[in-house]
Formats: C-alpha cells, structure tokens, sequence
C-alpha cells in the first residue's frame, strides 16, 4: 500500500526511498571543499545532518522531485520568467500566453489610475516609511486605506500589514495562547496553521465545509477551552467553492465562539458589488470577529489588513509582532489598492464581467467531463487530475499549446487530489476560454504518462 504522506508525483515510499539512493550517489563525489567539511569530524558527536543544509530532508526532498523530473523527462513548471506585465495574457522568453496564473481578477493590474497613484506617493512620501509604524510615525495614506478597508467590510477600524501570511500568523499567534482552542476548516490556508501553531493553541480541523460535523465538535469539547476560534476562508484557494456563512454564524452564537473569515480570494469576487461573503449572503458584518484580507489579489497591490471591532485592532496594533515590529507598508502599495477600491467602487460591473467569464469557464470544463471537485464557478477553477505527475503533465502539455497554468501537487494538496488552477479574470475573452477548454480537453484524454520503472533504469 502506498504511504500518502510520503507521495511525490505518484510515488510510494519504496519508489522514494530508491529515488533517494540515486540522490545520494549523484553526490558521491563532491567538490573538494565538501569533501573536507564532511569528513571533519563533528563536534561533540553531532551528526552532520543537523548542520548541513544538503543533509536536511526538505533538501532531499527537492532533490527526489528534481531527480523524478529529469529522468521522465518532465520539465519543472515553477518560476517561469515573464517579461512584462502579466494579466489574460503574459510574455515569457519572447513568447505570448494565455495566462491562468495571475490573481488579477478584476483586471486593474497595470490600470494607469492605479500606477500613477503609486508613482504620486513615491514623489510624496519615498519608497519605504523606513520603520514600523509606532516607531516612524504615521503617513495619512496608512490610515485613509484602513477606512476605506472599514467601510468596505462595515467594521469601525482595520490595521495594515505588510504582508497577508503575516497577518493571519500574527493575529492570531496574539490573540490566542494554550487554554484556548482553534478550530478550522481541513482546507484552510497555511498562514492560520502556522498562526496557530505559533499561538500555542489546541488546534483542530473539521472536514471542508461540513457544518454538521463542526457543530458536533463543538458540543462535544468547547466547555474545556476558554477562547474559542472557528476560521473558514470566504472563497476557498484551492477548491474555489464557498462556505455555508449563516450556519456557521448560528454555530459561532450557539457555541459563544468567535469567528475568523479570511477574504483574501473573495474581496473583488463575491458578493454582488465585490464586497465579500458577508455581502454575499447578506449577513452583518459583526457576526464576523475578525476578518482578514490581502491586497495581492483584486487590490493589485501588496500586503494584508485586520478588520474588526476598535477593541480588537487596539489590540493588535500594540501587541501583534508582525506589526510592532514590521515595517510600515511601502506608500506605493497603499496607494495603488487605495486607487484600486476607488475604482472597484465606481464600477461594480468588473465584478459581474468576472462571474460572467468564470461561469463560462466552469460550464466549459463541466460539459467536457472534468472534474472540479466542489468548484463554484467563482474566479477559482480546479481541474483535478488525481495525481502531481499527471498535474506537472498536463501543465506543461498546456504550455506547449501557449496557455499558462499552474499544477498543484503534494504534498500542496493530497496526491489524489493534484490538480491544474485556472486564476479567471475579467479581460479573458470569451475565444481565450473556449480555445482553453477545448485544448485542455484534448491534452487531457490523450496524456498519458510513461512507466515509473524507467526512473530507475
């Protein structure tokens, strides 16, 4: 039986372990200077594999994956190089591409409004606030862009971040310590594992998007914690499907929990103005705690926020590391999502473009019996494969073809849930996503994938 855990590109243990012994002789012979440091004896008898980096399993572990690559001949399809501006469409080494790879979801990457605010703030305010916010003081752009985010979500205050994985990890590494618990969805993003992690909360996951199973969990163990956090996403990255937000709000009243939505995907997206879930199924904003947010995807810009309470932004804005101890965001990037929701506001019809454009994809790939999981049909479009090398596959057999896309693989998602993810935006045209589908369709039915055996010849 095949360990799961220890997959890559299809592989069992066995065929890894094998893969490995091939790592290891391809360096048996290592430059002089490594052949120095590894025969030098180690202090006190440490082993070497806990100071040299080329001992570390996640190197060996990229050199199985590089190993698998090249001996069935399949490209490796990350850090592609596009040479200008990537959007529906990219450059890469010269040539043109239907891109699947970028979160410009509603088309304002490159929007000359949003450059010329960029440059506007460089010639005001530099390239950097050079410290953190308490320490450098304050620019009114940081705090214009946090209202604008407020009013967004209809919440009294919001903070800034430098990042959107730090501000998942150091909300919620703040907030919460070992008496309380965190509880999310099993597909929820790496920033709130980590945050919690870093928490030193008990951590738990319930199934993706079942309620039922949640509110069973919750019976049965919330009396033994104190602070209580459910996190789910408003559009999920990898499935693109969204979660059932009026029953988890009655779960979070029901069990006196609070509640983490995390907007990054669904700001832009959902909601009939772009507005996020909570526009979406009409629910007020203050039965969401905390609601986090990037400004990476339909904000083309960079960094994360906080919206909530003035209570709980009071707290973080003198205690969460990640911002005490961060950097103030560059004024470039305030200013470019500043003008982004200035021109989301003004006009919402990007939003309808968008559903438009993702549903004519999704009906696409379901009418050529593809599997999208529990995809929605919003910006996000899975097509699963059932394993990384079929994924890599594919994605490259696309590219050949002149569409971008990117595959998913282990340990990512589960191996038998590998798959390519189509980014939609609204300036894809109708003749891009048609030819798309059509290609994928036939790339797909005629992909297959050579022996393993061969990787050991």
């Amino acid at each position: 039986m095949k360990d799961k855990n220890n997959m890559i590109f299809g592989l069992s243990s066995e065929d890894k372990r094998r893969l490995l012994d091939k790592v290891k002789r391809k360096k048996s012979q290592p430059a002089k200077d490594n052949l120095i440091r590894n025969n030098t004896a180690s202090f006190d008898g440490i082993n070497h594999d806990y100071y040299q980096f080329d001992k570390f399993p996640e190197y060996k572990q990229i050199q199985i994956q590089k190993l698998a690559a090249e001996k069935l001949n399949i490209a490796i399809p990350y850090f592609k190089i596009h040479d200008g501006l990537a959007k529906n469409v990219t450059t890469i080494n010269g040539i043109e591409y239907i891109n699947y790879a970028s979160y410009d979801y509603i088309n304002l990457s490159g929007h000359p409004n949003v450059d010329n605010a960029a440059i506007d703030a460089i010639r005001r305010y530099g390239t950097t606030v050079s410290a953190s916010r308490p320490v450098s003081g304050e620019r009114p752009i940081h705090q214009e862009l946090e209202q604008q985010l407020s009013e967004i979500h209809n919440t009294e205050s919001s903070l800034l971040f430098v990042s959107g994985h730090a501000a998942n990890v150091t909300t919620i590494g703040c907030l919460f310590g070992h008496k309380d618990l965190i509880i999310h969805d099993s597909l929820i993003h790496n920033s709130i594992i980590q945050g919690a992690i870093l928490s030193g909360a008990k951590r738990l996951s319930f199934p993706h998007n079942d309620m039922e199973l949640l509110d069973k969990i919750l019976q049965d163990i919330r009396g033994n914690y104190e602070k209580v956090l459910i996190v789910i996403e408003g559009l999920y990255s990898m499935e693109g499907d969204i979660p059932d937000l009026p029953k988890i709000v009655d779960i979070k009243q029901k069990y006196t929990a609070l509640l983490m939505v995390d907007e990054a995907h669904s700001i832009g997206v959902v909601g009939e103005t772009g507005m996020g879930i909570c526009e979406h199924f009409g629910i007020q904003s203050d039965h969401v705690d905390i609601t986090m947010g990037t400004l990476s995807k339909s904000l083309v810009s960079c960094g994360g926020y906080i919206s909530g309470n003035k209570e709980l932004i009071e707290i973080l804005k003198y205690n969460a590391p990640g911002f005490v101890f961060s950097v103030g965001m560059p004024p470039s990037s305030v200013a470019s999502a500043l003008e982004a929701i200035k021109i989301l506001k003004k006009e919402p019809e990007r939003v309808r473009i968008l559903r438009d454009k993702s549903l004519m994809f999704y009906n696409l790939v379901k009418a050529s019996n593809l599997d999208t999981g529990t995809c929605s049909g919003y910006s996000i479009i899975p097509v699963i494969t059932g394993n990384s090398l079929q994924a890599v596959n594919l994605s490259n057999k696309l590219f050949e073809r002149g569409i971008n896309v990117q595959p998913i693989i282990s340990p990512a998602v589960e191996e038998r849930a590998a798959r390519l993810r189509f980014f939609i935006s609204s300036a894809h045209t109708r003749k891009q996503i048609e030819d798309t589908v059509n290609i994928l369709k036939e790339e797909q039915s005629s992909s297959t994938v050579g022996s393993i055996k061969k990787l050991f010849k």
